[in-house]
């Protein structure tokens, strides 16, 4: 039994471009779905935490938006929201795919962690499964010459592969510290947050490649339906930036919106553990991106 005078907890936050397996990696690690994930870049617009339990320690993730040149308002929102998360935690996990060569991008972050003096640095290399044995051994050395990290460690969250070893290594950089969490507590997101999110990540599977950064998600209410204990109401409402792409959204006849809808109800169930009527609605946003009184609206500025 470990004792309390030994015990570790802390924090520790994935960084990365967009769309290098960060979301993937935390809900592997804290063995359930609290972070959404796509195909799509820069589906995380918030940093989610997720907790992962030991005897001996409780680690903190915190999972980041991706990390790139902003071209919006919205980007440098999320890029200061990155930024800003570096400077808060005890450790800093910088994700670069085992499959692709480092590039502009990650030499990017490289050199803003390097200016992030008093924290330590642990180079995750991600998505080892699809890449051969050479390749991993190619991007350990390329990830060597980029930077002075305290570790390096190549990991596979849809495998398997080295996640206890990557929890050892974040967890030796955590003080000694009582759990910040109780004990089964899997993340510190409100509900309401999580179904919309659950709804956009539906929203965004196969749709057109300059859609995704143009969705966002409000839950408007969630309430139990009056005499029953079994049925959760949830009326949200979909955001787009114009009138072609609320279309999209819709559908012939409204079958795409329908087929978000069954998809996202099936999640949130899931997460919640009650049956869910779920209504969705969708409205124009003009240009909500660059607009800061519209992203205030829909919660991305305090």
């Amino acid at each position: 039994m470990t004792s309390p005078d030994s015990h570790r907890a802390g924090f520790a936050c994935f960084v990365g471009r967009p769309n290098v397996g960060k979301s993937t990696l935390m809900n592997a690690l804290v063995g359930t779905k609290v972070a959404i994930t796509s195909s799509k870049p820069q589906t995380t617009r918030r940093a989610i935490r997720g907790i992962v339990h030991r005897p001996d320690a409780q680690l903190v993730i915190v999972d980041t938006p991706g990390l790139h040149r902003p071209r919006t308002l919205l980007g440098e929102r999320l890029d200061s929201l990155v930024l800003s998360t570096l400077t808060e935690v005890d450790v800093i996990g910088f994700c670069l795919p085992a499959v692709d060569a480092i590039g502009k991008g990650d030499r990017f972050i490289a050199d803003k962690l390097a200016a992030v003096k008093k924290t330590p640095v642990v180079a995750v290399v991600t998505k080892c499964d699809l890449a051969s044995r050479e390749q991993i051994a190619e991007q350990l050395l390329a990830v060597q010459e980029l930077g002075d990290f305290a570790d390096i460690v190549p990991v596979s969250a849809a495998s398997g592969d080295n996640l206890d070893t990557l929890s050892d290594v974040l967890i030796r950089h955590m003080p000694l510290s009582p759990p910040l969490y109780e004990d089964g507590r899997l993340t510190d997101e409100p509900e309401q947050v999580l179904v919309g999110e659950l709804i956009r990540e539906a929203a965004l599977e196969g749709v057109r490649d300059e859609l995704p950064h143009s969705i966002a998600v409000v839950v408007d209410e969630m309430l139990a339906r009056e005499d029953r204990d079994d049925l959760l109401d949830i009326y949200a409402h979909l955001f787009v930036e114009r009138p072609s792409q609320k279309a999209i959204i819709i559908g012939h006849r409204g079958e795409r919106l329908r087929d978000v809808g069954t998809r996202a109800r099936k999640q949130i169930e899931a997460l919640l553990g009650t049956r869910v009527y779920l209504d969705l609605r969708i409205s124009v946003a003009k240009d909500w991106q660059r607009d800061p009184k519209q992203l205030r609206r829909l919660g991305f500025f305090d």
